[in-house]
């Protein structure tokens, strides 16, 4: 990929790095939840296979990962926007983040994985309740 283009302004470049890339408000609530009703899970945990990148929410012994995709990161449909600036570079970004998503899905289901993907916007309680579901039924 292309060097990363300068962002417009400092401005956006202290918001472009102020972004999360773990840890963020929806996984945390999540976490919480099924934390509550006595779910244990392991946070940030290696892809096997695929060391530099990380499941948000697994369940390495029932073989369950769970992401929560942020909208502009991962291309919401309903709520992702396209940058107006450098938008050549940030079409190719976004494509590839897709694919990278796309990737790690089937390799972690050619493994045995159930993958469970949630957008950032969803809401946490059908979330909790779908991710508690296919945990009983592992």
């Amino acid at each position: 990929m292309a060097v990363t283009p300068e962002p417009p302004s400092e401005v956006v470049r202290r918001q472009m790095e102020a972004q999360r890339r773990k840890d963020t408000s929806p996984e945390v609530a999540l976490r919480k939840m099924l934390f509550a009703d006595g779910l244990r899970y392991r946070i940030n945990y290696k892809v096997p296979g695929a060391p530099r990148r990380t499941i948000d929410i697994a369940f390495p012994g029932r073989k369950v990962a769970v992401f929560i995709d942020g909208c502009f990161w991962h291309g919401c449909p309903q709520h992702g926007v396209a940058p107006k600036h450098n938008s050549a570079w940030w079409a190719s970004k976004l494509a590839r983040n897709h694919e990278r998503d796309v990737e790690t899905t089937a390799l972690l289901e050619s493994q045995g994985w159930t993958v469970l993907r949630f957008w950032e916007h969803e809401d946490l309680i059908e979330e909790a309740a779908r991710v508690k579901s296919v945990i009983a039924n592992r």
